[in-house]
């Protein structure tokens, strides 16, 4: 009788384990979500100031690699890190290099957001 306490307690343990793997997962693909989002968002707001574009470039991809060096899920790092790759491409030295700037990080970001989504379906 002893073993069919121990055997239900072992199936609850894996049970709960499980969930809060998902439970990590959709918390992790809530904040890539929101991050994306956010980096998108910062750079296009400061498209009429090149310095401080380059910050939030600079900004944004670290924050980015910093994500998907944590993300156990590869289509995630993947999506991360590629967004964070394409602002480090980036060259905001004048006026009409923020604006192009914005136009790509506005584009790429679309993309990589819906590769974010993806992952975590």
């Amino acid at each position: 009788m002893r073993l069919l306490p121990f055997a239900a307690v072992c199936a609850a343990a894996v049970l709960f384990a499980s969930g809060c793997a998902s439970a990590g997962k959709a918390q992790t693909c809530a904040d890539a979500t929101r991050l994306v989002s956010r980096t998108i968002s910062d750079i296009g707001a400061v498209v009429n100031d090149p310095d401080a574009m380059r910050k939030k470039i600079e900004d944004g991809a670290a924050d980015l690699e910093d994500m998907a060096n944590k993300a156990a899920d590869t289509t995630l790092r993947d999506a991360l890190q590629g967004l964070a790759d394409s602002l480090q491409k980036l060259d905001v030295d004048d006026a009409n290099a923020a604006v192009d700037a914005a136009q790509k990080v506005a584009t790429d970001g679309a993309t990589y957001l819906r590769e974010v989504s993806q992952a975590c379906l």
